[in-house]
């Protein structure tokens, strides 16, 4: 069964009455609709309606026409674009576009005057697809896919494309960014009877197991080529590290102007030391400090008594010293103990 409008019947079954009367019409009637239409024509006639009602659906005909090359705007600035997958199909597909103006985002990526916020992007249409699309606009610069709204994620690192990541699947928005701040009005002032059509001849769309065919294909990967390119990953890193110890090297080697030295932690199993003599020795006084502090002082009774003898024998010493010392300046006569 055949389903359409109702005002559109309407202006069928008016054209068909004329066309009986002999009378022109203003609307031809297709091949596929004409059992809908004259099944309505027998109700119109069985059932009259009143001449209020005939005008009133006359007026609702022309005014489709009227508003049928403008746009279409929703509450929230929205405007709704149509979208086919193919010309012929009868079904549609409806995009929000809106222009990007978000104060928070003062991003280059995403430039204020320039830039399209679209929402319901089916799952089928890539950033390929979706800049083909809006290029009808205008030049297009870049198109960027998201999973939802939000600003975008720089600290996210770059994957090779041998890793792809996992593609989430259902609806998407998008932020298709123009050259020129033109192409965001044309888009925003297309007409909403003129759909964007997906699959063309020169562009075709592949969905259901084709596409899950395609990828499967695109999901191979040539060996030579990953070998080649993990030899080529692993040089690079293997120079950078190299380049960075030698760095550390000669950073450790370098004394400041106090001739203190840098000293960073080694690895595992293996203590880090300084590489200057000054402060080698200056590691050694404290490591032996630390000694001294832990040893327990005059603990026994032979610490004590050996402490004694060794202070006796340092003021014993120390005598000795100052008599040769003394009998020195005497001969020198330069003793002078007043």
């Amino acid at each position: 069964m055949y389903f359409c409008n109702p005002v559109e019947l309407l202006t069928l079954c008016t054209s068909t009455k004329r066309r009986k009367r002999g009378e022109s019409a203003s609307v031809e009637v297709p091949p596929e609709r004409q059992v809908a239409v004259e099944r309505l024509c027998a109700l119109i006639t069985a059932f009259p309606l009143p001449r209020g009602r005939e005008k009133q659906s006359g007026e609702m005909a022309s005014s489709t026409k009227k508003h049928a090359g403008q746009p279409c705007v929703i509450p929230g600035g929205f405007t709704v674009l149509s979208l086919k997958y193919k010309s012929d199909s009868v079904s549609q597909h409806s995009l929000y576009i809106k222009e990007h103006r978000v104060r928070a985002e003062k991003t280059t990526y995403r430039p204020l005057d320039r830039t399209l916020f679209v929402l319901n992007i089916p799952p089928y249409c890539s950033e390929e697809i979706v800049k083909d699309l809006f290029s009808s606009f205008g030049n297009v610069q870049s198109v960027e896919l998201r999973d939802k709204p939000g600003t975008p994620e720089s600290s996210e690192p770059k994957l090779s494309k041998y890793f792809r990541p996992s593609l989430k699947k259902g609806f998407s928005v998008a932020y298709v960014v123009f050259t020129n701040p033109s192409g965001v009005k044309a888009a925003k002032f297309h007409p909403y009877n003129v759909p964007l059509v997906v699959c063309t001849e020169n562009r075709p769309v592949r969905v259901g197991i084709q596409k899950w065919m395609q990828q499967y294909k695109q999901s191979l990967v040539n060996q030579e080529e990953l070998q080649a390119a993990v030899d080529s990953f692993m040089q690079e890193y293997d120079k950078k590290k190299e380049e960075e110890s030698e760095q550390q090297k000669e950073a450790e080697e370098e004394e400041d102007e106090d001739g203190w030295v840098k000293v960073t932690r080694g690895g595992r199993g293996r203590k880090a030391r300084p590489h200057s003599e000054m402060a080698n020795q200056r590691a050694l006084q404290k490591e032996a400090k630390k000694r001294k502090r832990k040893e327990l002082l005059n603990f026994y009774v032979w610490q004590h008594r050996h402490r004694q003898r060794e202070h006796i024998a340092d003021l014993r010493k120390k005598f000795e010293e100052d008599k040769q010392r003394i009998a020195l300046l005497r001969a020198q006569r330069k003793f002078r103990p007043y």
